[in-house]
């Protein structure tokens, strides 16, 4: 089951994806939330009423599609957490997750552009997993950390690799305006394992990273529990796990976006992410 946030034309609305049609869910008595989405019970309830109102479902091409979260409390993204990425850099694996924020402001939408910024020359794609938060956590167990998880989104975590490292820190390099397409989709915890997925992010239909979540350092349960006893996660922030090997940067030689590019960044059970890359304005 694929959640959607889609309009066509009007109001943002909620639906479920199904082959190449969205079934819209106006007509649910209960509002959709984030933590509505760690209910098995609601899913159920969802899940029915989708198979009740196929009759009104509308194609995908009459509708755009929206971020699944437009405006995350918080961003939390983990650096270094596939083994082919540390190999890549030639760094050690980390005895714990490294961890980096990213302004909630950057988030785009499916299709939208990625704006390059004109004082930036190294603007990268990575393709990460989107972990998004459905109920409040603090200081959950490993065991117990999937219970607090609404669902499951693809991210490029568009990175502007001059800012970060003449800053010596993340924060500026991954912040601007439009660095976080996030979509197309929104899969329940329930639907979905997130430990061993496909990943992959092209540009201009060349494959540039290609992996499987098997190569996670940490696991999610690990980073949900670990920043848990850091700090409180609520429903609607989001966790970015981390990129595989083949980013831009550290290709030889480097590979970088550049106005006029199309990035797809692609996850196994949750869909294709499409973001065209334009200049900034004058």
């Amino acid at each position: 089951m694929k959640f959607v946030r889609y309009t066509t034309g009007g109001a943002p609305s909620w639906g479920i994806h199904r082959d190449e049609e969205i079934v819209p869910l106006a007509g649910l008595r209960e509002e959709i939330t984030y933590q509505q989405l760690t209910d098995a019970g609601f899913l159920r309830v969802v899940e029915d009423a989708a198979d009740a109102m196929e009759a009104t479902a509308i194609p995908a091409s009459e509708t755009t599609l929206l971020a699944p979260v437009p405006r995350p409390g918080k961003i939390i993204c983990v650096g270094l957490n596939y083994h082919d990425h540390a190999e890549e850099q030639d760094e050690d694996v980390p005895e714990r997750p490294l961890l980096f924020g990213k302004s909630g402001t950057s988030v785009t939408n499916p299709g939208d552009p990625i704006v390059h910024p004109a004082e930036l020359d190294e603007v990268d794609f990575e393709v990460e997993l989107g972990v998004v938060i459905g109920r409040t956590a603090k200081d959950v167990s490993t065991a117990d950390a999937r219970d607090y998880i609404a669902g499951y989104t693809a991210i490029n975590d568009v990175s502007g690799r001059d800012a970060q490292f003449d800053d010596g820190q993340f924060f500026r390099g991954k912040s601007y305006d439009t660095f976080a397409p996030i979509g197309p989709t929104l899969v329940p915890d329930d639907r979905l394992d997130p430990s061993s997925l496909d990943v992959a992010c092209r540009v201009n239909g060349e494959t540039m990273q290609s992996s499987n979540t098997e190569e996670f350092i940490f696991g999610v349960e690990e980073v949900v529990s670990y920043i848990s006893g850091i700090t409180t996660l609520r429903p609607g922030d989001v966790i970015s796990t981390g990129t595989p090997g083949g980013v831009g940067i550290f290709r030889d030689p480097p590979e970088l976006l550049e106005p006029g590019d199309t990035v797809d960044v692609e996850i196994e059970g949750i869909g294709t992410l499409t973001n065209p890359v334009v200049a900034d304005r004058d």
